[in-house]
Formats: structure tokens, sequence, C-alpha cells
């Protein structure tokens, strides 16, 4: 999501109060904020309903932008968050469903996109790592998602550069111990 100086400027505008320039920032994030949903969920409708929670996130939080990182690295942000809240949401609907009738078979890998079940894995794995260690799941969010630096993270997170370096290497090897030998 690379947004220009306007977006930036609208931004610190909307976390004034400005609701005039709040709507136009909405209205120039949403493509980016579907496309950014997009390639973390795989299907359409999964990224449509979290490009809108990240829109309504954004309208409510705004005023909680303080500035002192970009706005476009604060929407980072949020649009993951959102798309992984979405993911969740969906799976647990999907189990709630299932609770009562057959089990689950294995989805049949001719109609299945390599691709998607890799990312729902790797979605899997994240909400574990979340779970079980939430300051390394942020560390990895804001390096392999948002993709800031190494730097950047370091910044976000008020910790040292060695400090963030080391969440990320953690993180990355407890996704991989749970996405099992064929993603190494």
């Amino acid at each position: 999501m690379a947004l220009d100086e306007l977006t930036e400027e609208l931004a610190r505008s909307a976390a004034a109060g400005d609701h005039r320039a709040l709507g136009e920032l909405l209205a120039r994030i949403e493509p980016d904020v579907m496309r950014h949903c997009a390639r973390i969920l795989p299907y359409h409708q999964d990224a449509e309903e979290a490009s809108q929670d990240t829109l309504l996130a954004v309208a409510r939080n705004i005023g909680r932008f303080e500035g002192r990182a970009r706005f476009s690295t604060w929407l980072h942000i949020v649009t993951a968050n959102c798309a992984r809240t979405t993911y969740r949401s969906l799976k647990r609907r999907a189990a709630e469903q299932t609770s009562d009738e057959l089990p689950m078979q294995k989805p049949d890998a001719r109609r299945v996109s390599v691709i998607a079940g890799s990312r729902l894995d790797l979605l899997d794995a994240m909400e574990a790592l979340e779970a079980d260690k939430p300051d390394l799941a942020q560390a990895l969010v804001l390096r392999d998602i948002v993709q800031l630096d190494y730097n950047e993270v370091a910044e976000q997170l008020n910790i040292p550069l060695g400090t963030a370096k080391s969440r990320i290497h953690q993180a990355r090897k407890y996704v991989q111990g749970v996405l099992g030998e064929d993603y190494r």
C-alpha cells in the first residue's frame, strides 16, 4: 500500500476530527485495502468482508492515529489484523456449522488452489503463534505481512533492533514448525 502524501495529509486531518477528510480518506484507501485483504484471504467474498471491516475500523479509530509513524504503516497493521480476525470468524462459523454434521473431509486437491491452501495453512499457523506468543506474532506481521524493514519494526514495537530481529527469527521458526516439513 504505497500511499501518497495527500493521503497522509488527509489521515492527519481526519485524526484531528475533520469528517470531510475522513470521507475522502476512506474513498482513497478502499482499493488498496481490498487488494491487501485479497493477498491474505483467498476468497473474494472473504476479502471484501475484511476490507469493509478495515474501513470501519479506520473510521472508528482514526483518532488514535498519532502521526508518529506514516499512516500507511498504521493502515497496514489495521488491515492485517482485520483480515486475520475475519479469517478466525469464518473458521469458527464453519466449525459451528459442521459440528452437528459429518466430520469435515479434506478438500479435493484438484478443486482447491495450492496457493489458497497454503495461505489458509499460514493463517492457521499465524493464529497459533498469536495465541501462544503474541509478541512474536506482532513482529512477524510487521515484517512479513506489512513488509516493514527491521529498523521500522523495532521502532513500531519500541524495542531494540536486535530484539526485533530475534523475535522475527523465532516467529518464523515457530510458524515453520506448525506448517511442518513441507514448508521448510
